[in-house]
């Protein structure tokens, strides 16, 4: 019976233990430790957080703990610090007095559990979890440059995604035209790795695989990096690439540039296209519209065929071949009708017409053109329109008829399709000259530069009466231009020079004079020259009239004479009754003096003096002593005094 009660005993202790030892497990579980977040190359503040009493401060003790073993960092007593040798020994300081902690230029490998220990007045210890942060740099893209064929059996390489330099890892998304891409069996692959640089940062890179099909040609592909800093979750994107998709052909065809209506002229450009990627080989035929067989065009480097300048040969039926070089497959575009719009060449009838004055002439423009034709007559020297249609009639030529006549055949519906022809329509007659006479400026011993002009059918040619270098011009097949270079002598001043201008039906002079230029009495008019200025002017129709001799020059002032001449009469007349007047009333006693008194009350003495001056140039002045007999001094300009006071 003993050994049964010893047992017993011992099992119901056992029982009454048990709750015991399941009581008693150990220590005590230790507090979350404090969580501080700092970005690399900044400094952590590591504050303890033991009781703030002067006795806990004054002797405490830093620890680093890395994989779970503690090392000695920093000793704090009687609140000044000691850095101990280490890692650590250069970047700790002590601040907040003693209370914390400061860690300087904070790198990845300061990731762990800092741990304060005070020995006062009992053993306590305070653990700080420091988190360190860095964003890695602009991820770089680089897009596969061999492209991706649409037939292809696995998911093949897209684009790859770098970024350097976080921490810690950041993650990557990918996205196709602005949507996330994720994991899909044989259809999207997406392979990360990473690298830990010397500094411990991370270096990210992955890779983007997919299969790809025809629509994913124009497909934009980016990549983004999401990563965390103390101030919160942020992300960096990468800028959006296109990878090349290649696809066979489906269908050819022909583009032309310009759109709308061609003429010739214009650069035409005959381009092939495809849908398929890479392109095929291009060919452009066209049909030769005679034998109705299809000949090969020569295009540039990129299959373009060049019309430049396109002319009405060019127009044609046009189609493309391209040949798929990978499957040899070879597939023919829808022909398409080309249409170079022209204007032929326009004949004028008759080509060279020759009339008498007095006369009519018809002029008949044609032409031919892919479009409606309109026709318009203008003349060549105004531009002036004369007629709208084919046919000009011109009635009763006169000598100024001759000349040119343009006829204008152009396409109302396409700008810039048009065609001219010029006619030159001549009159027969003598010479017509620019001037009959002029009157030209000049120094003594300069070499003077005159100018003849004369228009007639036939050609009239001009000679000079004077010697010098003298040349010839036609200015158009009815007119020439004559000039002569002469040294102005004494004799030429005298003689003065003419250009006579002769054909088979007659001849006609003009006449220049030379003057001396005198500055105080020279005042020329508009038919005077002065100096090296060349002698030209517009015909003067009315002057040539229809002479065939030389005629005298009448002098260029004769108007003016006659209009002074009768003022100076009129002046006399006024003059002649305000004397006889005073006569009648005997206020005027006759005498043989060139002086006439007039008696005037003694208030009015010495006020009146009556002037008749003319104020004619000297030649004309000489005109009017020709007329009179009389004979005037040298220095006498013809002026008359009388003097009317007594």
């Amino acid at each position: 019976m003993g050994l049964p009660r010893l047992v017993c005993a011992f099992l119901l202790a056992a029982c009454c233990c048990c709750p015991r030892v399941a009581g008693v497990p150990g220590e005590a579980e230790q507090p979350a430790p404090e969580l501080v977040e700092v970005e690399v190359g900044s400094t952590a503040l590591l504050k303890c957080g033991l009781s703030q009493s002067q006795g806990n401060l004054s002797h405490v003790d830093w620890f680093s703990v890395h994989k779970e073993k503690r090392t000695l960092i920093f000793r704090v007593r009687q609140g000044q610090g000691q850095s101990e040798p280490g890692e650590y020994e250069q970047r700790l300081s002590l601040q907040d007095r003693g209370a914390t902690l400061a860690l300087t230029q904070v790198t990845p490998q300061d990731e762990r559990i800092f741990l304060c220990q005070g020995k006062r007045p009992r053993s306590q210890e305070y653990r700080i979890q420091l988190r360190v942060y860095k964003a890695p740099e602009e991820p770089n893209i680089q897009v596969n440059p061999l492209g991706i064929p649409v037939n292809s059996k696995e998911p093949e390489e897209v684009a790859t995604c770098v970024g350097r330099n976080g921490y810690p890892i950041p993650q990557v998304i990918w996205y196709k035209n602005g949507r996330p891409l994720k994991e899909e069996k044989n259809r999207v692959h997406i392979q990360s790795s990473q690298t830990v640089e010397s500094s411990g940062l991370y270096t990210l890179q992955s890779i983007l695989k997919a299969q790809l099909v025809k629509e994913d040609k124009d497909a934009q592909f980016y990549c983004e990096l999401n990563y965390r800093l103390p101030s919160g979750n942020h992300m960096k994107e990468s800028r959006e690439v296109t990878v090349p998709v290649f696809y066979p052909t489906e269908k050819v065809w022909l583009e032309v540039e310009p759109v709308g209506m061609l003429k010739e002229g214009d650069r035409v450009e005959i381009r092939c296209l495809a849908d398929g990627n890479p392109p095929p080989h291009f060919s452009i035929s066209k049909q030769n519209p005679s034998t109705r067989e299809v000949e090969e065009e020569t295009t540039n480097d990129n299959g373009v065929l060049v019309l430049e300048p396109a002319r009405k040969e060019h127009s044609g039926r046009y189609e493309c071949q391209g040949l798929d070089l990978d499957t040899m497959i070879s597939l023919l575009s829808e022909p398409q009708e080309l249409l170079v719009n022209y204007v032929s060449d326009v004949r004028v009838s008759p080509a060279a017409p020759e009339r008498q004055e007095g006369s009519s002439l018809t002029l008949t423009c044609e032409a031919e053109s892919s479009q409606d034709l309109e026709f318009q007559w203008l003349r060549e020297e105004t531009g002036q329109v004369l007629e709208r249609g084919p046919v000009l009639q011109l009635h009763d030529l006169k000598r100024e008829a001759g000349g040119g006549y343009r006829c204008v055949a152009s396409v109302p519906s396409i700008p810039g399709l048009n065609r001219t022809q010029l006619v030159n329509v001549a009159i027969f007659g003598p010479p017509w000259m620019a001037f009959k006479e002029r009157k030209v400026w000049v120094k003594e011993n300069m070499v003077l530069n005159l100018s003849c002009e004369a228009s007639g059918h036939p050609r009239p040619t001009i000679s000079w009466n004077v010697n010098g270098t003298a040349s010839e011009q036609d200015q158009d097949p009815q007119r020439v231009l004559s000039t002569l270079n002469v040294l102005v002598t004494p004799e030429l001043l005298e003689t003065g020079v003419e250009c006579t201008a002769s054909d088979d039906l007659g001849k006609n002079t003009s006449i220049l004079f030379l003057e001396l230029v005198n500055l105080t009495t020279l005042t020329p008019d508009s038919n005077t020259t002065t100096g090296l200025s060349t002698s030209t002017a517009s015909p003067h129709t009315r002057a040539n009239s229809t002479s065939t001799e030389r005629k005298l020059p009448e002098p260029e002032s004769r108007g003016v004479v006659i209009v002074a001449v009768i003022v100076c009469i009129l002046v006399l007349a006024v003059l002649g009754a305000v004397l006889y007047f005073l006569y009648k009333k005997g206020k005027l006693p006759c005498r043989r003096s060139g002086k006439q008194e007039i008696t005037l009350p003694p208030s009015r003495k010495s006020e009146l003096v009556v002037e008749v001056k003319s104020d004619k140039l000297p030649e004309e002045m000489g005109l009017l002593q020709g007329s009179s007999g009389d004979k005037r001094a040298p220095g006498d300009q013809g002026e008359k005094y009388i003097d009317l006071r007594h």
